[in-house]
């Protein structure tokens, strides 16, 4: 297919799977956590958590009861990162590094061009970004910043408003099902790419375009806003 060229106000990023991958250090994070909730099984929860807030699959898979949630996330979100930092499992996707050196100028308050909406906790995502020496954006959404996670829209609505744009404005990079559900519900336009999910499996929730990843996107920033380039897979 012939690339597609948009002008758009701000990129709003998924970070997991999209900017960063951790899936061997998410899975040591299960692991661990199988020993105290002896009752879970990992090999399906990592089919189909990806992209949904640990609250939330803590929640549903290790019945954490309320009360106890935010300190077990936090245990959780905290496996991750040893894990990635013992064994260097938590790196940047390709065409990452390259796309957010040209994005990192116009990443400030009061009107920057992109942002992260991430389920990961703000203590992980933070942290994530640092392993991965990628640039951090003034506007930052994690698990915490919102009620309802992904595929609400409530992520992607909340780092827009931030950023001072409409929704219809921005594009939503996405690597997970759930992800494009709530770009889509927000009312952006929708990336998805092909690192953690299967073409079919990304093609049920309908993303606007589908690339390999982000080396199939690449952007001219503007006087306002940005030109983006669209090669799809």
């Amino acid at each position: 297919m012939a690339p597609t060229v948009l002008e758009i106000d701000a990129i709003l990023f998924d970070m997991d799977g999209t900017l960063t991958s951790s899936t061997d250090a998410v899975e040591e994070a299960w692991r661990v956590f199988q020993k105290t909730y002896t009752h879970v099984d990992v090999e399906h929860v990592l089919t189909i958590a990806h992209g949904i807030r640990t609250v939330d699959n803590l929640k549903n898979f290790c019945h954490v009861k309320d009360e106890d949630l935010e300190a077990e996330a936090q245990r959780f979100e905290e496996a991750i990162v040893k894990a990635g930092a013992e064994n260097k499992s938590i790196i940047p996707l390709p065409g990452v590094q390259d796309l957010l050196a040209k994005l990192s100028p116009v990443r400030h308050l009061p009107n920057p061009s992109w942002a992260i909406c991430t389920s990961a906790t703000r203590i992980y995502a933070k942290e994530s970004m640092r392993i991965t020496n990628l640039p951090v954006p003034d506007v930052f959404i994690t698990a915490e910043d919102v009620t309802q996670g992904k595929p609400y829209p409530d992520p992607y609505l909340k780092g827009a408003k931030q950023c001072g744009v409409a929704p219809e404005r921005c594009i939503v990079l996405e690597d997970a099902p759930n992800g494009v559900l709530s770009g889509k519900a927000a009312g952006c336009t929708v990336i998805a790419v092909l690192t953690s999910h299967t073409r079919a499996q990304l093609e049920v929730a309908q993303p606007d375009f589908i690339i390999e990843d982000l080396r199939g996107l690449s952007v001219e920033v503007l006087k306002k806003g940005l030109r983006v380039t669209i090669t799809p897979a």
